[in-house]
């Protein structure tokens, strides 16, 4: 898992007017205590989006950014809300970047222990490298579901797709993993023109 000290500080305003438009203060307490605390799964969930360390700590930062100018907007379940501003926030980097996927990630780290559906004798490392070997779509669905355990209804908020294409998706991730662990060997399923729509 992360520490707190490979996640960039995220500067809270202090006094209104200070940064972020000026949040009343009861916004930035709200925010202190229901937002903060989902900085490292936030930080998470970028790093598997973007695949790039540096852009995952960007996107976070301008994620808790729009959080806490839209504080009063939040309803609900707090963790979702974050996830789709993130998940937002990397559409618009994307877009911006003209978005290319490195080779490789840049850096290893031990985040996947929460991976509950891999047999015991693949390590949390092969996890982690297995679940960025699939498509995008499947990879933000197993992420958000096994790492970030949110709910099915939850992802298909922050992800704007029906129930049914993120429980497909889900399951088709799943199935894509098993493959892999079964038979490292060969890449990742091809999509069929069905699941790309997915």
């Amino acid at each position: 898992m992360f520490s707190r000290r490979s996640i960039p500080r995220l500067r809270i305003p202090q006094r209104p007017g200070a940064a972020f438009d000026s949040p009343q203060p009861d916004q930035a307490a709200r925010f202190r205590a229901a937002i903060v605390p989902h900085l490292d799964a936030a930080y998470t969930y970028a790093r598997y989006l973007t695949r790039d360390t540096a852009a995952a700590e960007d996107i976070v930062q301008e994620a808790f950014a729009r959080a806490l100018k839209a504080m009063s907007d939040c309803r609900g379940n707090e963790k979702a809300w974050l996830m789709a501003i993130l998940r937002r926030c990397h559409h618009d980097w994307r877009r911006a970047r003209r978005f290319e996927l490195p080779a490789e990630p840049e850096d290893e780290h031990e985040d996947v222990a929460a991976m509950r559906a891999m047999e015991s004798h693949v390590t949390v490392g092969e996890v982690r490298k297995l679940i960025e070997q699939l498509p995008e779509p499947f990879r933000e669905a197993i992420v958000l579901r096994e790492l970030q355990e949110l709910s099915y209804r939850e992802i298909a908020d922050i992800t704007q797709a029906p129930l049914g294409t993120v429980m497909s998706r889900l399951a088709r991730a799943r199935s894509m993993l098993a493959d892999l662990v079964l038979r490292p060997d060969e890449a990742p399923g091809r999509l069929t023109r069905q699941e790309k729509r997915s």
